[in-house]
């Protein structure tokens, strides 16, 4: 049974929300690009490599078969977290960047070919974009992209105009990590398969803030980062439909990944082991799975209303400000504010919000054809969890009008 919601109680586990810089307490609105993590997280990697530390198969010993079988619990759990059918459905990777690229370097090598067509969309992350534009340049391939609404709202009657018998891959995000849109991803599943398209979708962005059922989304791939997750670095998930592995070359070779070597020839093991060539982030990967516990323990439905009531509540306060543009209105989007002044470069405010020791972000956030789309070259982005509470909103409106003052 879930815990009732307490946002004081949920902050006191994670301990870096107790810094105070210069007489100011930390007011962390970075979430989009990394969460913070939880004690619970943090004291699980310390008991590995402090107990339980060895290399995973193969070893004969206590620590070993104890690695090995952590290492594959946390395998089950995100199986179970995502609602996968088997866990050899999941691959861990370093990262969403590794896993797309890994799709691009094995799926795509073998069924991508010289006329066959990408679509992509205009509010794509570069993880999903480049991968699969140096796919399309090497085979003769061609990107088509869709558009989006001046809301954010992609343009979901241009996505199915552009699908077509030659789309072998439609590829998009679950949501914006620019605009906070969350987009219709069953839907947009089920338009490319009547196209006979598969699909991947970037879950970087999502994960955290909302329940995730591929069997349900229907799609092919799902991949997503652990740091967003509150889980360790350095460590990611690739979901991919099993039959779909099963037929995938490796990504990469080496220990592990092998059933038989000899000079003549080597044969390979099935899925996941195949993608998991030399030794894997074992700790991250447990992490990852103390992280997904965590979580779940949670009320997920008051953790979305929390998430929500803060978004409004920035939405409002910011919107006051004279001269701030808001980037992505659409209706149910997630906990993010992607915001311009126009007096004030991105930077310039992230630096001023710094000496508040409010933590945003500013830049093009790794989607610069998103930002041509809207006509900024960089925008200041702030981004919500769980832990983040009323107080910080205000601290943060209260911060950009002090940029405001500033620099009018």
């Amino acid at each position: 049974m879930s815990a009732p919601f307490n946002v004081a109680e949920i902050r006191s586990q994670f301990p870096i929300l107790s810094q105070v810089r210069n007489g100011k307490p930390l007011v962390y609105l970075d979430n989009g690009a990394t969460t913070q993590k939880p004690q619970c997280v943090i004291d699980t990697v310390c008991r590995f490599y402090s107990e339980q530390n060895a290399n995973i198969h193969r070893g004969a010993y206590a620590l070993s078969v104890e690695a090995t079988e952590q290492y594959d619990q946390a395998r089950a759990r995100v199986a179970g977290f995502i609602h996968a059918a088997d866990p050899r459905e999941v691959i861990f990777t370093r990262g969403t960047t590794e896993s797309v690229n890994l799709v691009a370097g094995t799926w795509g090598r073998q069924n991508v070919t010289e006329g066959s067509e990408i679509l992509l969309t205009v509010m794509e992350h570069h993880a999903n974009i480049v991968p699969w534009q140096v796919l399309a340049e090497s085979v003769g391939a061609t990107l088509k992209v869709v558009d989006m609404m001046e809301d954010g709202a992609l343009d979901l009657e241009q996505f199915e105009n552009l699908l077509s018998d030659r789309t072998r891959l439609a590829a998009f995000t679950h949501v914006s990590n620019v605009l906070g849109t969350t987009n219709p991803v069953k839907e947009m599943v089920k338009m490319a398969k009547a196209h006979g398209a598969v699909t991947l979708i970037d879950g970087a962005q999502a994960v955290a803030h909302g329940l995730v059922d591929v069997r349900d989304f229907g799609c092919d791939f799902y991949v997503f980062s652990g740091h967003k997750l509150f889980a360790p670095d350095g460590i990611g998930v690739l979901y991919g439909r099993a039959d779909l592995l099963d037929a995938m070359p490796p990504y990469q070779t080496g220990g592990d990944m092998i059933e038989l070597v000899s000079f003549e020839k080597t044969t390979f093991r099935g899925a996941p082991e195949r993608f998991e060539a030399g030794t894997p982030h074992i700790s991250g990967a447990i992490g990852l799975a103390a992280a997904i516990g965590w979580l779940m323990e949670l009320d997920h439905v008051a953790v979305a209303a929390h998430e929500s009531a803060l978004l409004e509540e920035a939405t409002r306060g910011l919107e006051a400000i004279d001269g701030l543009r808001i980037n992505g209105t659409t209706p149910g989007k997630q906990s993010v504010i992607s915001f311009t002044l126009d007096c004030a470069h991105p930077h310039d405010i992230a630096t001023i919000l710094d000496s508040a020791n409010v933590a945003v972000r500013a830049g093009h956030h790794c989607a610069q054809p998103l930002m041509k789309r809207l006509g900024v070259t960089s925008t200041a982005r702030a981004s919500f969890s769980v832990y983040n509470t009323p107080d910080e909103i205000a601290a943060l409106c209260s911060a950009v009008r002090k940029v405001v003052k500033l620099f009018a």
